[in-house]
């Protein structure tokens, strides 16, 4: 029997895509470890984004929160209507402009936040423990170049071809 005739063909790779299948598999493994913290203290993961971000920044705008935890503004204003209704986030007009809503912590949203993110911060570490200290600098460097890059080409590409209207 001729081996060289059943010998797999290796087939060429398309490496950006598997980068891409890569990337979305490794960034849902660490996600399960954050919604696994989170979710003890009775919190979705766009919860947490806002009640993390107002406590790391202080008062900030309902328009800068959403930007910062990167979801869409129906959703933010979702999350931060269901926040003001537990009473740990409070909202107030800007005095500058009464077209903006200023959101900050509450004392109750405070201590919620003090008590889940070092618990959540740890955990974070455990799942990216998986690199060495070395190899998650390099990651974090090869993470922002690409991300830098592919919105660099994004905007490229919508300058180009502006978004029709279907």
């Amino acid at each position: 029997m001729n081996t060289r005739l059943h010998r797999k063909v290796p087939r060429p790779r398309d490496v950006p895509l598997r980068l891409w299948v890569v990337l979305a598999r490794a960034f849902d493994a660490v996600s399960r470890h954050a919604r696994t913290s989170i979710s003890r203290f009775g919190l979705g993961v766009t919860e947490f984004g806002v009640l993390e971000v107002l406590y790391h920044k202080g008062e900030l705008p309902v328009c800068q929160v959403q930007q910062r935890i990167l979801v869409e503004s129906s959703s933010t204003t979702y999350v931060v209507d269901k926040l003001y209704d537990r009473g740990l986030v409070r909202r107030r007009p800007s005095p500058s402009d009464r077209r903006v809503t200023l959101l900050s912590l509450t004392a109750a949203g405070r201590r919620i936040i003090e008590r889940v993110f070092p618990r959540h911060a740890e955990m974070i570490r455990h799942a990216v423990g998986a690199l060495s200290p070395a190899d998650q600098d390099r990651a974090i460097d090869l993470l922002r170049a690409l991300g830098l890059g592919a919105a660099e080409r994004h905007k490229a590409i919508e300058e180009l071809e502006p978004l029709s209207e279907p």
